[in-house]
């Protein structure tokens, strides 16, 4: 049985009807249902075509195949406009920011010296868990179902009515379409109702701008290590809008190959499988499981965890084997520590490599701090190690507390401050959302 959302495909054959007129030679006529089908093979070769050319190449970055892309501060980065109107910038001001981009329903209220004045969030973990991974029709609907229920309560934790806030933001992309549609549109509503200044936020930007909300002195320009459940990207971050990617994943974000992990090791995912893996870890020795560092011969700062997320599984079902066990999931708990210790180590080595390049590249620019967000950044080892690294440098380190590193309302609250300082707001009437939205800046040359 298939769960809402999850789409079963096969590649079938299709027969195409034919006639004999009765002339002096046979006439195929293509049916009305063969054209389409043409139309819809030729499409599909078109995009195949277009995908073909980036193989090889970092992920969500435009080198022009996206039609549209984050510049609200216009093509140079530096005209921003306000298309709702703005609070008083004179004083402090408050933000209701809303976030549905994935499988947390979360929304929070922070005014704009950065103090988070109240907040909620309902966790998705126990829908998921049982198919292993986010089914988007069943976070769409959970979305649907908890989101009046978080504002009113992140209103009420912070003591204020709907008429009290100064402006609305909510994330906008990237992230599952349907899921951000829910949000979106919610926003919207209570935008152009109350008459508040709009901001559409952008997933990517509101976890590196809450290292600016820990951080008040971390300005511009800076490094972001970016890890996360769907992206691994390191940005060089002149500014608001302004993020040029240095290093990306070729296929597999870091979040997925722990989510991956942990499912090979029958651990429960239901609150992520980052946290699980990196929990028995604790238990294991590192170097037990011999596991190859991704990209060693490749000179850049891109990311693939595809190969190392392979190796993984081929050693846990060699150990199984071993072991006389069905599945690396039936293993004794202190091979699959050894596992999941190995396997974090690598990844993390991973990062510090292509990072300790990324450090490098920078030396004659006027960049000395690294930001590291996204969930991942949660994890405790990888902390530990980034800091280790900075320290080798000379260059600060600013990681929000482990709450604010995963999706909540703050992020998309703060982003919006961050947007409405500068003169910035969106049109509430017109914003869409998008699965998809890089940022514009062109990939930073290695």
């Amino acid at each position: 049985m298939l769960a809402q959302g999850w789409i079963s495909r096969s590649n079938g054959r299709f027969l195409a009807n034919t006639r004999l007129l009765a002339s002096t030679s046979a006439v195929t006529e293509a049916s009305p249902t063969q054209g389409d089908d043409e139309k819809k093979q030729s499409r599909k070769e078109r995009a195949k075509s277009k995908r073909s050319k980036f193989i090889g190449m970092a992920k969500a970055v435009d080198r022009g195949q996206f039609s549209v892309t984050y510049q609200p501060g216009g093509p140079n980065g530096k005209i921003f406009q306000s298309k709702s109107g703005l609070p008083d910038l004179s004083q402090d001001f408050t933000v209701l920011g809303i976030e549905s981009s994935c499988d947390d329903t979360g929304a929070a209220v922070i005014r704009s010296d950065g103090k988070i004045l109240g907040e909620a969030l309902a966790s998705q973990a126990e829908i998921h868990e049982e198919w292993g991974g986010v089914v988007p029709g069943l976070a769409k609907d959970a979305h649907e179902n908890e989101l009046d229920r978080v504002i009113e309560l992140a209103l009420s934790n912070a003591n204020m009515t709907l008429s009290e806030i100064d402006a609305i933001g909510v994330t906008v992309g990237p992230g599952l379409e349907i899921c951000l549609r829910v949000g979106n549109n919610k926003a919207r509503e209570l935008a152009m109702q109350y008459a508040k200044p709009f901001v559409g936020v952008h997933h990517l930007e509101a976890h590196i701008l809450m290292a600016r909300l820990e951080n008040p002195d971390l300005e511009f320009p800076f490094v972001s290590l970016l890890v996360s459940g769907g992206h691994c990207q390191i940005l060089k971050c002149m500014g608001i809008g302004q993020y040029s990617v240095i290093g990306g994943t070729l296929d597999d974000s870091l979040g997925e190959a722990f989510d991956k992990t942990a499912r090979l090791l029958g651990l429960p995912v239901g609150g992520g499988g980052g946290p699980a893996v990196e929990s028995l870890a604790k238990e294991g020795n590192r170097t037990a499981v011999p596991l190859t560092i991704p990209l060693l011969q490749r000179k850049d700062c891109d990311f693939s965890y595809a190969g190392l997320k392979t190796n993984t599984r081929r050693a846990a079902e060699r150990i199984a084997m071993e072991r006389s066990v069905d599945t690396p999931a039936a293993l004794p708990r202190d091979d699959k520590a050894d596992i999941a210790a190995s396997f974090q180590h690598i990844a993390i080595r991973h990062l510090e490599q292509r990072l300790d390049r990324a450090i490098k590249l920078m030396e004659g620019e006027d960049i000395k701090s690294l930001a590291l967000v996204g969930g991942v950044a949660a994890n405790m080892e990888l902390r530990a190690r980034m800091e280790t690294l900075c320290k080798k440098y000379g260059w600060t380190l600013t990681v929000p507390p482990p709450r604010l590193c995963t999706d909540q309302g703050a992020m998309s609250a703060w982003a919006t401050v961050e947007r409405l300082k500068l003169g910035s707001s969106d049109d509430p009437s017109s914003q869409d959302v998008y699965a998809r939205y890089p940022f514009s800046l062109p990939l930073e040359k290695i």
